[in-house]
């Protein structure tokens, strides 16, 4: 799905993030993981092209993109991010949902949007205001704009940040059946090192805006090849 080499993201002349080389094969729940100012986000960003590389290529279903050629909006749409802190527009549930699918015409938005919103257990908020929702609410509406879209790649940038263990759940599991029974190629950052085991078929640690480690889940928890690696997993405080 992803190939990116030599790619690198400069923020005031400074790097935010480096990365040398990275594959990401369709179908893979891959797991970002570090701490905070780490270059995570950035990397969803780049993923999602909602910025270009500083420099180096990222390679999506076989073209390369770059700086200088950006993809088509028939690209992009093929992938969506739902952020940590939900973006709603300040309109009903069903209209946010229905917001992307109308952007694209595509028929019976309506129906389909009560559908992904039934899914995340929200059907029945339908026509509140988003502005009455709690924010694990909120964060579900998100996920099921998201989901209504049907796109090839989803991009969760701690989607489960500061909810109750019921939204964690409901959510984490959401995204098991989205990539096993549609084959949607997850990609989540999350702070949270046993999320990242139970969510996981492969995991990355970004450490100082460089990939330490990137490997299936099982290797990456049991046999890392980077004591900073295996520091992490531990709960250890690694910067």
């Amino acid at each position: 799905m992803y190939q990116l080499e030599k790619v690198t993201r400069v923020f005031d002349q400074r790097f935010s993030l480096m990365v040398d080389s990275l594959r990401v094969n369709k179908g893979d729940r891959l797991v970002l993981v570090g701490p905070s100012g780490s270059g995570k986000s950035t990397l969803l960003r780049l993923l999602n092209f909602l910025e270009p590389p500083t420099h180096g290529s990222i390679t999506f279903e076989g073209v390369s993109y770059s700086r200088e050629k950006m993809p088509p909006l028939e690209v992009t749409r093929r992938i969506t991010t739902v952020f940590q802190s939900p973006l709603l527009l300040g309109m009903s549930v069903l209209e946010n949902v229905c917001w992307g699918l109308k952007l694209r015409k595509i028929a019976d938005p309506e129906e389909k949007s009560i559908a992904a919103l039934a899914l995340v257990g929200m059907a029945s908020f339908a026509k509140k205001n988003v502005r009455s929702l709690s924010g694990g609410e909120a964060q579900r509406v998100a996920l099921a704009r998201a989901i209504v879209l049907s796109t090839d790649v989803l991009l969760l940038d701690e989607p489960t940040a500061n909810l109750d263990p019921y939204n964690v759940s409901l959510i984490e599991s959401i995204v098991k059946k989205l990539n096993e029974e549609k084959g949607t190629t997850i990609l989540m950052v999350t702070h949270n090192v046993f999320q990242a085991h139970r969510l996981g078929t492969h995991a990355a640690l970004i450490l100082d805006g460089r990939i330490v480690e990137h490997g299936s889940v099982e290797k990456f928890f049991t046999k890392p090849e980077d004591t900073r690696t295996s520091a992490f997993t531990r709960g250890e405080m690694v910067y």
